[in-house]
């Protein structure tokens, strides 16, 4: 089965439409499709605000009708930690942390590399591994803050990071850091994903999480998912065959996809 769940589209800030997207998904083989848009955030232009989200719902819900037996479409919603909790149900949910909080200023991972260099300055004396700590605490808590399915790019403070330009992801503190986070984790029985996105926009040359994390979870038996972050219809499959490569390299043999019926192993496989 190919699956891909997180998935952005002109309701945030995606490229293309749903319509695109469903039809790009058939093109490019998927059986089904998840969209995730992002949950919205007071103060954010790339997040949906209140008054779209019924419009989101209702297009992806006329979607999966129109398409019923050629593609299994779910609707879904990427949780930001710091957004409002949603009050209509979604099939599922991914929990994410894209900033912490300092005072009433999030300051933001993935947003680009001056502003993350200019919030380890301001928020965090210059030092990136109290950045990291602080990260990775609410990692740690975002599947009981939001109650979601799927823990979405774990180490998404390494988007700017390629060759460790930033933060020494070996030194003990940040490993403890990300270790923590794991460790609050295991009991929420969560899903953590393979995700291609920073691959598809240049910044790094493997999916997150890092190897050595994906190894460290896969010793707490978390399960996986595979997905792009495609916010575009030309990203919805990329470097799938990479990310299957590299959860084979750690261990794992199968990945969990969401049916109808909830998620399901499936055998681990190259597409």
């Amino acid at each position: 089965m190919r699956q891909n769940l997180h998935t952005h589209t002109t309701f945030c800030d995606g490229k293309n439409t749903p319509l695109e997207m469903v039809q790009a998904a058939l093109a490019q083989g998927l059986d089904s499709l998840g969209f995730s848009g992002h949950s919205p955030l007071p103060g954010t232009d790339w997040c949906m605000n209140q008054s779209t989200v019924p419009e989101y719902r209702r297009e992806i819900l006329e979607l999966r009708e129109q398409y019923k037996g050629e593609l299994e479409i779910f609707l879904g919603l990427e949780q930001d930690i710091l957004s409002p909790l949603p009050d209509q149900p979604y099939d599922y949910l991914i929990g994410s942390v894209h900033s912490v909080l300092r005072g009433e200023e999030m300051v933001y991972v993935d947003e680009s590399r001056e502003s993350f260099l200019q919030g380890i300055q301001s928020w965090f004396g210059g030092d990136p591994l109290a950045f990291a700590e602080e990260y990775y605490r609410q990692v740690g808590t975002v599947a009981q803050k939001t109650g979601c399915q799927i823990v979405g790019h774990l180490d998404l403070i390494c988007k700017f990071n390629q060759g460790d330009q930033i933060l020494d992801t070996s030194h003990p503190r940040y490993q403890k850091a990300v270790l923590g986070a794991l460790e609050e984790l295991s009991s929420r029985n969560v899903i953590l994903e393979i995700n291609t996105g920073a691959m598809s926009r240049g910044y790094r040359t493997q999916p997150y999480p890092a190897p050595w994390i994906l190894k460290a979870a896969r010793e707490m038996k978390f399960p996986i998912c595979i997905t792009s972050d495609a916010h575009s219809t030309e990203h919805l499959t990329f470097a799938f065959d990479q990310a299957a490569q590299m959860a084979g390299s750690c261990g794992y043999q199968e990945t969990m996809y969401l049916t109808k019926q909830g998620f399901i192993p499936e055998r681990l496989q190259t597409f």
